[in-house]
């Protein structure tokens, strides 16, 4: 009698202990659940307090989580404040510029019969470079300040690099260098047309301008599942090394940076393509040249 006693008492028990874990299980699954759901509104841009219950190791996970994601929040807001300031000074700038840029140009056309015709091309240049300064700098406090309207069509790619490489003929005459665009046939990417030709007639420039008389500019195109990449190469003797990580920051001139270049192409030929699910990078060919790579990514 006294075993089939004990044999109940540990059955009940374990019984007891059965029932007492599946509900501590229960609601264990249910807090991870809860702060699961609280990360994922914090990951969509939502959030809002995050509930303590009791105190236990979950709950101290819990207060870290939440001092960290209320810390990121101020992260995130100190640096959009610093970015709308930084485009409004930007545009402050570019538009301080302009009166200048404008007053001078008046003055050339009025002096333009009374002075040597050498010297007022030297100040004519001087004022279109100022000029493409100011277009640039209005540009980059746009896309800085998420104001650039981008019209997202289907695009042809080699249309597109076609009526890029067009818009240089001029300039790859006189340079002695040719640009050639290869058809691979009819790829497609979703982009606003205007700006990415902009974007990449800035690369096929930089190209022509650290290319020889005699070589030659090749635009190229693939896809893949993952993204439309557009190569842009050339037979020059490719960059220094030490300017390569510098090449898409903001008025850098390498060494062999062209004279009346101002530095800011390739910085806004980045802004351009990030800002339509893109990336760039640069480097130098096996075989001498630069290659610079373009990915549109689908998704």
């Amino acid at each position: 009698m006294m075993i089939y006693d004990l044999f109940i008492g540990v059955l009940a028990g374990a019984l007891s202990f059965s029932v007492l874990f599946f509900f501590w299980k229960r609601e264990e699954e249910r807090r991870i659940e809860a702060l699961t759901e609280y990360l994922e509104k914090v990951n969509t841009g939502g959030g809002g307090i995050l509930p303590r219950e009791r105190e236990d190791g979950l709950s101290k996970l819990q207060d870290e989580i939440y001092k960290t994601v209320t810390e990121l929040y101020r992260t995130k807001e100190a640096a959009l404040s610093a970015k709308s300031n930084f485009a409004e000074n930007l545009y402050n700038i570019a538009h301080q510029i302009k009166t200048p840029i404008t007053s001078a140009s008046l003055s050339l056309q009025m002096a333009w019969d009374a002075m040597p015709s050498e010297y007022a091309r030297q100040i004519e240049r001087q004022l279109s470079r100022l000029t493409y300064l100011e277009e640039a700098l209005l540009l980059l406090s746009r896309i800085d300040a998420g104001t650039l309207a981008l019209i997202k069509k289907e695009v042809d790619v080699y249309t597109l690099l076609e009526l890029s490489a067009d818009n240089l003929r001029e300039l790859s005459m006189e340079a002695g260098v040719s640009i050639v665009v290869p058809e691979a046939g009819e790829i497609s990417i979703l982009a606003d047309m205007e700006w990415t030709m902009e974007a990449l007639m800035n690369l096929m420039k930089n190209a022509l301008e650290h290319t020889p008389s005699g070589g030659r500019v090749c635009c190229a195109y693939e896809q893949n599942p993952l993204y439309t990449q557009i190569t842009v190469t050339d037979t020059g003797r490719g960059f220094d090394r030490e300017d390569m990580p510098h090449l898409f920051e903001r008025f850098y001139r390498g060494k062999n940076a062209a004279k009346n270049g101002v530095g800011i192409g390739l910085a806004l030929s980045k802004a351009i393509v990030e800002s339509q699910n893109g990336i760039i990078t640069v480097r130098n060919l096996p075989e001498g040249g630069a290659c610079f790579e373009i990915r549109f990514y689908s998704h």
